[in-house]
């Protein structure tokens, strides 16, 4: 298998230090609002990287984190008048059911900032005793200048920065790319007692402090968006080694594309977003799954409610082909071969999860399932590799919950229209039988003429 390395700039083949064990963070979220589906892309995607090395006979531990305190979390808690426990609480309650909803496995750990005081502190101590920190009008600032390799992750030079809006200019720092490690507290906010006086961890140093914590000095895998490659994943390198001495902190840096809406990044600063629970009011998880995996991780992706819907009819042509129809495909002895579609399945998630062209191989396996079934041939086989196929990429091939009602509600409308159509093909009067087939089909209602008779399924319409 090759993964796209950011720090090295390239595809690489992927191997575990240690043995078949490997260790993987993943930058989480800051959770003052609702959970969007910005989140998800980049939650599936690394979800799919987690189960396919877990296909591969990998060991995966996985950690991530909540940035549980945070400027935005303090505004927004105090504009509600509640505390930050109580609204981070939510939105982490949040998370989780969106996350469950899209059958996205549950890290192993999910250390939060506000439990994990000490290990930051006592990181941040020692950055300042080894010089690569300094304490400076109450906050502790990372002195850049101390990293030999400041940069190299953004492919960038420490002489070619210039401070941007996510990089704090302050007076009290020695250069003006050194970033803050500690903030002194302000008042009406939350704090902790430190060697350098009452406040909260910097933003950055959070995530080393706890992969470290979790997961030891060096790991092999650290992901998150491609927003996050600089400062947030820059700082961190730069903060870890120094904090160890060992080099590298991550072995493997993969990032994802972002998800954009009306061609902007989705945003929950701007409130350009929309949150997973309205997404699943519309769409099924298996179809949100296939719309993000219908592009390769690292490209951008807009998102549409026509792509989702698309996508929706795709999700249906995959349960269709796992739908046992008759026992003639379990009495017969010839068999529909899978091995070159899981071949190619294969080969396209070791070409850095490729899932448009893992995906292509799972619809083409569908197309011959439904082909071969009609013609008689066991496809118990194949329709097993399908489903295992789609186990890798975390798809469940069940019905949405909407479906399922109007399945039930519609039924006896479209047996009675099937009775119809069945008795004016008899009267061979096949315009009108067409007819009550386009218009059940514009409905929504896939129907299969089978040698057993008409089968049909309700398509769900997004």
């Amino acid at each position: 298998m090759r993964l796209y390395n950011t720090l090295a700039g390239e595809a690489q083949e992927f191997t575990a230090a240690d043995g078949n064990n490997v260790k993987m963070y993943v930058c989480g979220v800051t959770p003052y609002s609702a959970t969007h589906v910005g989140h998800a892309l980049s939650y599936v995607a690394f979800d799919v990287l987690r189960r396919y090395l877990e296909y591969l006979g990998f060991q995966v531990r996985h950690v991530q984190n909540f940035t549980d305190v945070d400027d935005k979390i303090i505004q927004r808690a105090q504009e509600e008048g509640i505390s930050p426990e109580e609204l981070t609480g939510r939105y982490i309650e949040d998370f989780f059911r969106c996350m469950d909803a899209l059958n996205v496995q549950r890290a192993h750990v999910y250390p939060r900032a506000t439990q994990e005081m000490d290990p930051i502190i006592e990181t941040i101590g020692t950055l300042v005793d080894k010089g690569f920190a300094y304490p400076a009008g109450g906050d502790v600032y990372f002195r850049v200048t101390r990293s030999g390799n400041y940069g190299h992750l953004s492919h960038r030079t420490l002489e070619g920065m210039i401070p941007g809006a996510r990089v704090e200019v302050d007076e009290n720092k020695e250069h003006a790319m050194d970033f803050v490690l500690w903030k002194g507290s302000k008042p009406g906010e939350p704090a902790w007692d430190s060697p350098w006086g009452p406040g909260r961890p910097g933003w950055h140093i959070e995530c080393s402090s706890m992969a470290m914590t979790y997961l030891g000095e060096s790991i092999d895998i650290h992901g998150g968006g491609q927003d996050l490659i600089f400062p947030h994943h820059e700082n961190e390198i730069a903060q870890s080694e120094a904090s160890t001495g060992h080099r590298p902190f991550a072995r493997y840096w993969v990032h994802n594309g972002l998800l954009q809406l009306d061609d902007d990044k989705m945003s929950k600063s701007t409130g350009n977003l929309v949150p997973v629970d309205e997404a699943l009011q519309r769409h099924s998880p298996d179809s949100l799954r296939l719309y993000f995996l219908s592009s390769h991780y690292r490209s951008p992706l807009s998102y549409s409610e026509e792509g989702c819907q698309a996508m929706e009819r795709s999700a249906e042509r995959l349960r269709h082909a796992l739908r046992q129809r008759s026992q003639i495909s379990q009495e017969s002895g010839e068999s529909l071969e899978s091995a070159p579609f899981q071949e190619r399945f294969l080969a396209a998630m070791d070409d850095d999860l490729n899932t448009p062209r893992a995906l292509a191989a799972m619809f083409d396996l569908a197309r011959e399932i439904n082909r071969t079934r009609d013609e008689g041939k066991n496809v118990a086989a194949a329709q097993d590799s399908l489903r295992h196929m789609g186990g890798v990429l975390g798809l469940t091939f069940r019905d949405s919950e909407s479906s399922g009602g109007d399945h039930l509600e519609v039924k006896p409308f479209i047996e009675l229209l099937l009775a119809t159509r069945n008795e004016l093909r008899k009267a061979k009067q096949y315009d009108l039988a067409d007819q009550i087939r386009e218009g059940l089909d514009q409905q929504g209602v896939i129907l299969e003429d089978t040698p057993q008779g008409t089968q049909w399924e309700l398509h769900p319409r997004g």
